[in-house]
């Protein structure tokens, strides 16, 4: 009977064809794998939000035809900002989650089953 490559345990089951792997330990890859898959979504979808908010920024902005804009317009600019700092905050989150999950395997605590 052939040793796990994880943690030694006996066992006949074999990952991906030629990796001895227990259950338990074959279970705990598919978990790492499931919240890389989440981890990099929300990174994605963190950007995709940045990258569409910067665009309806520049938008706002050029849209003051002169360098002095509208009373309206100076509120539009403000908000357009504060929904694009926002934005932007999360991708950081995003991407430090990520980061952190590959560089040092911290799963962050929305991520752990159980809690």
């Amino acid at each position: 009977m052939a040793k796990c490559a994880y943690c030694k345990a006996e066992t006949e089951m074999y990952e991906g064809g030629d990796v001895p792997t227990c259950v338990k330990c074959s279970d705990a890859q598919d978990a790492k794998r499931n919240v890389r898959a989440i981890l990099t979504q929300n990174l994605r979808e963190a950007t995709a939000r940045a990258s569409a908010l910067s665009e309806a920024f520049k938008k706002i902005v050029s849209d003051a035809p002169s360098g002095i804009p509208h009373p309206d317009s100076t509120q539009r600019i403000h908000s357009a900002s504060d929904a694009l700092a926002i934005a932007r905050h999360e991708m950081m989150k995003a991407h430090n989650h990520l980061n952190d999950f590959l560089a040092r395997g911290i799963v962050p605590d929305v991520y752990k089953q159980g809690t």
